[in-house]
């Protein structure tokens, strides 16, 4: 038993106790010091250097598997030259047997220009390598691997997909959306390109990345694709007692099979799969998302992609809504949301649905947001990307549409609970960063996009917390301090409710505690 006092507390539940009374991983009670030290006579004490205390932050939506994963691999993120990529690739190559995938990651073509399949064949052509993009929707493959995969031609794509070109329409090796998510994440009973090292090394990277993650704060996160892999890779880590943050997980749709969905979740507090993965359109910051109106996509044309077909995604759909699983759908651009909506109105009526979800969700209107009501779906939309990218999205979709991109305060207004997300490693996962672009709107230039969407700070503490607990289906038991909640927190050494807008995101963490046990600590 421990009563926690010290800093400011504000545990979201509409109180303001002066301490906190934990028991085992749980809040047992909560008042005032004298109150809870009366009632609780010989609990440990523990006074908290800091200046708030909140519920432990939640990402709903990243990637903690593929940020652990990129260092088992060859990890490119430190790479700044075509140099740095020929070594670190070449290295990884001259420990693998010929023959047998390379596997690189991450690379920002934007920052390092330069890596195309000329590149990556001067490294090897005795190995197929694939060199994975930062966000995901593309990666960039050698000859030997435009071979293997039987790409020859534009024209070999999959629907869904897309094969860029050079001037003269030879193959340049960068592969789209389904191009290179089908061979990466191809699904039962199919092998993927992607090479993971041992389980050891897994896990140790594993921790690695959940000790960074502790470091600004976080105490639970919804990792939003895996595959049989990466739960391997988790529950070994649960298993030998280093998994500190609480994971829930989305299956990759490819990977589904009803008859092999856990009945009951193993250990629910600290591991569960929340649902079912899918992807309808392309990227947001990257302007391939799939919009009802015309503009100058990165696809080259006026629109960006669609991943799956309506006729598949509907069938798919209705068909893990009818195990009562919950079904995660990416959608950036307002059609790709409109389709997504459509698929679940058609849904039969069924007492007891899992909240269903829109991943993203980015450009939405007041109609949509209606639809979104009306069906109880969970939008997750992106935190810090108005902060991070607010001028590219004004240049791709103009600053009408922008302005009602990643529409928190419009969602919130409408009674529409939103989960917070950073879609980490993409862009930095510190939530400070998100919540600063959720109250001012205001990217490092200056330029602010959709004012009239700008959140309170305690509005947007409710997004980080409640919001993505609800988003996992877990709002019994985390996302507020309230007695029975679980003892998830963080202690901040400046009060967000204070400092002014253009500074939380310089806010320090002091330190992370969960179930009642801290997991991280300043020095």
């Amino acid at each position: 038993m421990k009563i926690v006092t010290g800093p400011r507390i504000l545990p979201l539940d509409g109180t303001a106790p002066e301490a906190l009374a934990v028991d085992g991983d749980r809040v047992v009670a909560s008042g005032s010091r004298a109150e809870l030290r009366s009632r609780f006579a010989g609990a440990e004490q523990v006074d908290l250097d800091g200046a708030l205390l909140v519920p432990g932050f939640n990402d709903a939506h990243c990637h903690p598997s593929q940020a652990a994963l990129a260092r088992v691999r060859a990890d490119l993120t430190g790479a700044t030259t075509l140099d740095d990529v020929r070594a670190v690739l070449g290295a990884e190559a001259a420990a693998t047997p010929a023959g047998e995938w390379v596997v690189g990651q991450p690379i920002n073509e934007s920052r390092l220009p330069g890596v195309d399949r000329d590149l990556l064949d001067s490294i090897s052509t005795a190995h197929p390598i694939v060199v994975v993009q930062y966000t995901f929707h593309r990666a960039v493959v050698n000859s030997r691997a435009l071979e293997l995969l039987g790409y020859r031609t534009p024209a070999d794509a999959p629907p869904g997909g897309e094969l860029r070109v050079d001037a003269d329409g030879r193959l340049n090796g960068w592969l789209l959306e389904r191009a290179w998510l089908d061979p990466w994440l191809p699904g039962l009973g199919h092998s993927s390109i992607a090479a993971a090292g041992t389980t050891d090394d897994q896990v140790r990277a594993l921790r690695e990345i959940n000790a960074e993650l502790h470091a600004v704060g976080i105490t639970s996160y919804c990792d939003a694709i895996v595959t049989p892999l990466e739960l391997r890779m988790f529950t070994a880590a649960r298993d030998a007692g280093v998994l500190t943050p609480r994971v829930s997980a989305l299956l990759w749709h490819t990977y589904y099979d009803a008859a092999t969905w856990p009945a009951e979740q193993p250990d629910a507090a600290r591991l569960q799969l929340a649902g079912v993965k899918m992807m309808l359109d392309g990227a947001f910051s990257g302007g391939t998302c799939l919009c009802r109106h015309p503009y100058a996509s990165a696809t080259g044309g006026d629109n960006g992609l669609q991943v799956l077909s309506d006729a598949d995604f509907t069938a798919r759909v209705r068909d893990i809504d009818a195990a009562g699983i919950r079904v995660a759908v990416h959608a950036n651009g307002d059609l790709a949301i409109a389709k997504v909506l459509d698929a679940l109105e058609s849904l039969p009526a069924r007492a007891g649905r899992p909240n269903h979800r829109i991943e993203h969700c980015s450009i939405v209107d007041e109609s949509l947001i209606g639809r979104i009501k009306a069906t109880g779906v969970t939008p997750v939309p992106f935190g810090p990307f108005i902060a991070l990218f607010g001028e590219a999205v004004t240049g791709f979709y103009g600053a009408e549409r922008a302005g009602m991109a990643c529409a928190h305060r419009s969602l919130l207004d409408a009674g529409v609970t939103v989960g917070g997300s950073s879609d980490f490693p993409i862009v930095p996962i510190d939530p400070l960063i998100a919540l600063q672009s959720l109250v001012t709107r205001r990217t490092a230039a200056g330029l602010v996009v959709g004012e009239h969407q700008r959140l309170d700070v305690e509005r947007a503490l409710g997004v980080y917390t409640a919001g993505s607990a609800h988003a996992t289906g877990e709002s019994a038991i985390k996302g507020t301090l309230a007695p029975g909640m679980l003892a998830d927190f963080v202690v901040l050494d400046a009060d967000l409710t204070e400092v002014a807008p253009d500074e939380i995101a310089g806010v320090g963490v002091r330190s992370t505690w969960v179930g009642g046990e801290q997991v991280w600590a300043a020095g």
